[in-house]
């Protein structure tokens, strides 16, 4: 089904997980990355995003083994990761697994020397003297592409069609989506989308990019996780995270999924792990992201939990164990969401508000509710242990607690506990 008309209907309570292959095991291979499928399988885990898997430019590159998004050609393998047949074959053990396989695709720029550089160069912008030129002036690996060239975009186009045809990927999470002309994505989606309905996660927040919402399932709220790491320095307010998701709540399309998050693969090279940007609000703020108005998006490592910053540019493997200590954690909230109708994103048949406690000033408390069910939480955003009871009258009847299991009456008299950065999740 096409954007334009509705989404998919697994995309709603659907959740995305960020492989970086590179770093995912020593050998940085697909081959060695499908030892990984179980697990992740087990975890509750639903769309695989691949990095990009093209070979990487050498021109201009930086770090040993250069940038991911510095493509040097659009329609093939990377070799250190392997081969197209090693990924087709990868992609048809995810299907059945029941899960789904999504790439990145960058669509904004290319490696100095990509093929295209010799075959069409006039794909590319120029500077005043006629040269290639990089899209902003810190991104000296790659060049610009012009998209006033009408073949161009046919290219691309075609490009991304070998993906959905040769290996039979289910969408594309499209890098800085926002800095390619909305028409380009319209365009693009008419055309694939024929081939067969595919799911589209665009790298913009609809904050300030509202027309891009009209064509993509799903974008970023970086306004949120900046609102987010502020809060935890003690440099906002409460109050302001709700004025943050409001205004995301109000955007329209209402049928436009935002996706939640507390790293990617930018935040955790450049700006830190998510336990250097929200130190103990990390897992209060992992609760949030899978039970709020949106998708959940998780990187790679953060099961483990993962306190190291990746390098970008050169090899930085994740120490993986036996036994990740928040496998259990991601695979409760991960399953839960995927079964709770009330917990579906942009869904006209579910109610989101916040609900006021005895303690305004830490806890940060809300409801999702449809004529199925209902999914109360409630997160301690402080250093302290709070006494708390409810002061919605709304919220009473029986309930079950998703972490514990136990089952109780709430209603507005009833004392709970929180303990600092702690979380309650209550459904019925």
């Amino acid at each position: 089904m096409n954007q334009l008309a509705g989404h998919l209907d697994w995309v709603p309570s659907t959740n995305i997980y960020e492989v970086n292959l590179r770093q995912y095991t020593p050998e940085g291979t697909i081959a060695a990355f499908r030892n990984h499928l179980p697990r992740l399988k087990e975890m509750g885990v639903e769309v695989l995003w691949f990095m990009p898997l093209t070979p990487i430019s050498e021109k201009n590159r930086k770090g040993e083994l250069g940038s991911y998004y510095s493509c040097s050609s659009y329609v093939k393998m990377n070799p250190e990761f392997g081969t197209i047949e090693e990924f087709q074959s990868l992609v048809d053990e995810i299907h059945a697994l029941k899960m789904k396989v999504i790439i990145d695709w960058v669509a904004n720029h290319t490696g100095w020397d990509h093929e295209w550089t010799l075959e069409y160069p006039d794909f590319y912008s120029r500077d005043w003297h006629g040269n290639f030129k990089p899209p902003v002036d810190n991104w000296e690996d790659v060049i610009h592409l012009n998209y006033n060239n009408a073949p161009m975009r046919k290219a691309m186009i075609d490009a991304m069609a070998f993906w959905v045809h040769e290996c039979g990927i289910d969408g594309f999470r499209c890098d800085m989506a926002m800095l390619v002309p909305v028409d380009f994505w319209k365009e693009a989606r008419t055309a694939l989308d024929q081939i067969r309905p595919l799911f589209w996660l665009g790298e913009f927040d609809q904050w300030g990019d509202e027309p891009y919402a009209e064509v993509f399932d799903a974008s970023y709220t970086w306004h949120w996780m900046h609102i987010a790491e502020e809060y935890y320095q003690k440099h906002r307010k409460l109050f302001e995270l709700d004025k943050a998701l409001s205004t995301y709540q109000t955007k329209k399309p209402y049928r436009h999924i935002r996706s939640f998050f507390t790293s990617n693969h930018d935040e955790n090279s450049w700006n830190g792990s998510e336990y250097e940007k929200y130190g103990d609000m990390a897992l209060p703020l992992a609760v949030f992201s899978c039970t709020w108005n949106g998708v959940p998006m998780i990187y790679s490592g953060q099961e483990l939990p993962s306190h190291k910053r990746l390098l970008f540019f050169d090899k930085d493997e994740i120490s993986w164990n036996d036994q990740p200590a928040l496998h259990r954690f991601y695979k409760t909230l991960l399953e839960f969401r995927k079964k709770h109708p009330a917990l579906n994103a942009a869904d006209k048949n579910v109610i989101t508000w916040r609900i006021a406690t005895s303690e305004l000033d830490a806890l940060f408390s809300y409801v999702r509710k449809c004529d199925r069910g209902e999914v109360v939480v409630v997160l301690n955003f402080s250093d302290k242990p709070i006494q708390f009871h409810f002061a919605d009258q709304r919220i009473k009847g029986e309930f079950q607690d998703l972490f514990s299991g136990a089952t109780s009456m709430v209603d507005s008299i009833t004392n709970y506990e929180l303990e600092p950065w702690g979380y309650l999740v209550l459904f019925k």
